[in-house]
């Protein structure tokens, strides 16, 4: 796997990580497991990923995200106390898949992928934050919905084609920062008639 498939694969699993957290640890973890993807030898650090424990513990906080994510209001709950958690995780699986041995790049990659982590996770939150004032409860379920479609799509393409992943995952990280921009300006319009 070449510089740019690491970086695709890395980048994307980082992004993802901002929405679904659990979901993509427990995904590529069976992935690894039931041998549908080989990990080339710069990538054994993800081995603890398949980890029968690692496995079970994700499964379980993949089943409570979902169930969290479909109940208006407990969907920002959930993801106002994984603020810290999702960025963190996205950070230390873009480093286990880089698995750089300069201490410089190794800072680089830990950045970026909790910056994305990072950005992802605050527009799936601040989206999720409007949808849940729309008077009809069907929405929040479809968003949510969407988000785990979305989730297992990226996850699939990033195994099979880190190239078209890395290009999807920079694409969604611009319409994450736009959604942020957008987010903060209805904040500031709110703020400014409550003074």
């Amino acid at each position: 796997m070449g510089i740019v498939e690491l970086l695709g694969l890395a980048g994307s699993i980082s992004l993802i990580s901002g929405w679904r957290l659990y979901l993509t640890i427990f995904v590529t973890g069976l992935a690894m497991r039931l041998d549908w993807i080989s990990l080339p030898e710069n990538l054994q650090a993800l081995d603890s990923l398949a980890n029968p424990w690692v496995l079970g513990i994700s499964a379980l906080g993949a089943i409570a995200e979902f169930f969290a994510d479909k109940i208006l209001w407990l969907d920002s709950l959930w993801d106002t106390l994984h603020t810290a958690i999702r960025p963190l995780g996205g950070a230390l699986l873009a480093l286990a898949v880089v698995d750089a041995g300069d201490p410089a790049w190794q800072v680089i990659v830990f950045l970026l992928g909790g910056g994305a982590a990072l950005i992802s996770h605050g527009a799936k939150t601040g989206a999720r934050a409007l949808v849940n004032t729309s008077p009809e409860p069907v929405s929040n379920a479809l968003v949510s919905t969407g988000e785990d479609v979305a989730t297992g799509g990226l996850l699939f393409l990033a195994f099979a084609n880190p190239v078209a992943a890395l290009i999807i995952a920079l694409g969604l990280l611009l319409l994450s920062l736009v959604l942020l921009y957008k987010g903060y300006r209805l904040w500031r319009k709110i703020v400014a008639r409550g003074s």
